[in-house]
């Protein structure tokens, strides 16, 4: 088990994103819907969920060869729909389910694993199917469907909350139902429109008429496809948040500033300093001003960024208030702040932090999941003395290389054991 140990550090210098995680799963699964091949370019091969999703295609019957950053999946004989799997899981497993289910009419996978916010279950998905006209069972740890004719039917989905997982699902297994499926109150966000992109150019046919609805029309078979996966927007704002707490100064390449235009109007108003320069952008530490911002849907502010502005409260002076109404439960991360000295309240969906200018000390704590590790990282560059995360193959899971790009920049962080 890996642990981090991060000191206090100024950073400076260039970093290069990487390929969007909740992009590159995905498509992993959208690569299900043929046998022909799929090749993806920006692939951030090395996350731990990336390779556990490469693994699953493998026992499935896939082959997958990856180079550098990029990966190229084939299918040579016979596939099967029982992904037969006792290692770790990933939330991923149920767009698995979905593109097995929309290809050979029956399929089974492991419940679904992932970070553990909140109350997350996966009726949505289950419902969807069962909108679709498979049958869908629990049984031994396992989801079972089974599609009477083998071929899901056209329906129009009525999501109650914008799902982003569900969304996806949708998209799987509209393009080979039989008919129309209409997906209505999507959420509409940018590895959403990436996945659409390939599924277009796999052959297809998607129609999005903005936050209304979107409109699938099946098609008897998916083709091969190459594709460049997007900049992964939440490693940019890590980034972000990373030069403005510790007043460095650092140029981010391939930066997706209209991904995340909501959020940075915060940090802009709460005292970050941003300069475009032409597909990158150059962020330079200032004061920390305390913010006031709620989460919601695309174009709004994504409930994975709050942990991270958490720590910006952090090293504001004075009193932030971040509300979170989709993922209450996310807050545990704050309990591990406050080992290094961080003073908070939550009340109901809202959580209090009073912003210190970053006067915290190093201390042991634990990454509860993937964006609690990457926070509590942020908070030990700035905290006086030693930090040491556990569980950082947490963080692993959705960025890639974080220690040797943090070292880059002038980080003082390594493993430990």
């Amino acid at each position: 088990m890996k642990k981090i140990l991060i000191n206090q550090s100024k950073l400076s210098g260039s970093v290069t994103l990487s390929g969007a995680k909740n992009s590159a799963l995905r498509m992993l699964a959208a690569s299900i819907l043929t046998s022909q091949p799929i090749k993806l370019f920006n692939y951030p091969s090395t996350l731990l969920d990336a390779k556990i999703h490469v693994d699953m295609l493998k026992v499935l019957g896939k082959q997958c060869f990856i180079e550098g950053d990029t990966i190229s999946i084939t299918e040579i004989g016979q596939t099967n729909a029982n992904l037969l799997w006792n290692k770790r899981s990933i939330r991923n497993s149920l767009l698995i389910l979905g593109a097995l289910t929309a290809r050979y009419g029956h399929a089974s996978v492991p419940l679904p694993g992932g970070c553990k916010l909140g109350d997350r279950k996966y009726d949505l998905h289950v419902n969807l199917l069962q909108q679709l006209g498979a049958e869908v069972v629990e049984k031994d740890n396992q989801l079972i469907t089974f599609v009477k004719n083998k071929k899901l039917r056209g329906a129009d989905i009525h999501l109650p909350i914008r799902s982003t997982g569900a969304t996806e699902n949708g998209l799987l297994c509209g393009c080979l139902a039989e008919g129309i499926t209409r997906i209505w109150n999507p959420h509409i966000r940018p590895e959403i429109l990436d996945l659409i992109q390939l599924l277009r150019k796999m052959g297809a046919k998607i129609t999005v008429y903005g936050q209304e609805h979107i409109e699938i029309t099946g098609v008897s078979e998916l083709h091969d496809a190459v594709h460049r996966v997007i900049p992964d927007n939440m490693e940019a704002i890590t980034w972000v948040i990373a030069a403005c707490i510790t007043e460095g100064d650092i140029e981010i390449i391939d930066f997706p500033y209209d991904d995340l235009q909501s959020v940075m109007i915060h940090l802009e108003s709460a005292g970050g300093k941003f300069y475009n320069n032409k597909g990158s952008l150059i962020v330079r530490g200032s004061n920390c001003y305390p913010l006031e911002v709620a989460t919601g849907p695309h174009p709004g502010i994504n409930s994975d960024i709050q942990p991270l502005l958490a720590a910006w409260a952090v090293k504001a002076k004075g009193r932030s208030t971040i509300t979170d109404l989709r993922f209450p439960g996310r807050y545990n991360y704050i309990k591990e702040m406050s080992k290094l000295g961080v003073t908070y309240n939550i009340n109901g969906d809202m959580l209090s932090i009073d912003g210190s200018g970053g006067d915290i000390a190093g201390a042991s704590v634990e990454a509860l999941d993937l964006r609690a590790g990457a926070a509590l990282s942020l908070c030990g560059l700035i905290a006086e003395g030693e930090t040491v995360i556990s569980n950082a193959w947490q963080i692993e899971r959705g960025y890639v290389d974080f220690v040797d790009k943090l070292q880059s920049l002038g980080g003082s962080t390594s493993y430990v054991d």
